[in-house]
């Protein structure tokens, strides 16, 4: 007699692309970012934005493209009554924190655990300078650069992150300056 088989539904896993941008300073809507960004805004699970958005429009545009979370960046005058100074959210099992300007390099990795001790990555902006590092306790730290203003990075950059089952993972990309 042949065993009975049965078949067992497991759960997909869930995974989430996320599109990390800061220190966009569009002024008009979303016209002064890259084609490759714009594209990867469309394609995005989640848009993350670490201040210095500047225009209530580009907020709108970038909202009409993907679900969108942004927090106030220095720069954002016209925002202040629309955003938060920072934000933790949980995507795709993990628990993302978001905040403008991380302060210095010196003794960054405490402050921020310290300042969001359940979050597994920290995504900031203001210095326009691209990183991904690990901090303290395994959370990661996600500056994505800026796709607009460089300053005196090689390349604009914007950021991707994939999160799965609680578990993250972050690049930045390098945009090619004409």
């Amino acid at each position: 007699m042949a065993a009975a088989v049965r078949a067992v539904r497991r759960r997909p896993p869930t995974a989430l692309e996320v599109v990390v941008l800061a220190d966009t300073h569009l002024r008009h809507g979303l016209d002064g970012l890259p084609d490759r960004v714009i594209r990867a805004v469309r394609g995005a699970g989640v848009v993350l934005h670490a201040g210095d958005l500047t225009s209530p429009n580009a907020l709108a545009e970038l909202r009409g493209c993907a679900e969108t979370h942004a927090v106030l960046g220095n720069n954002d005058l016209e925002l202040r009554a629309a955003l938060p100074e920072d934000l933790v959210l949980e995507l795709a099992g993990v628990t993302v924190a978001l905040v403008h300007d991380a302060g210095p390099a010196r003794g960054r990795a405490a402050r921020l655990q310290r300042r969001f001790p359940t979050a597994g990555v920290v995504v900031f902006g203001h210095s326009h300078v691209p990183l991904v590092e690990e901090g303290r306790e395994g959370q990661l730290l996600f500056n994505p650069g800026s796709p607009t203003q460089r300053r005196r990075q090689p390349h604009a950059t914007f950021g991707r992150l994939l999160l799965a089952d609680g578990v993250v993972r972050g690049r930045w990309i390098e945009i090619a300056t004409v």
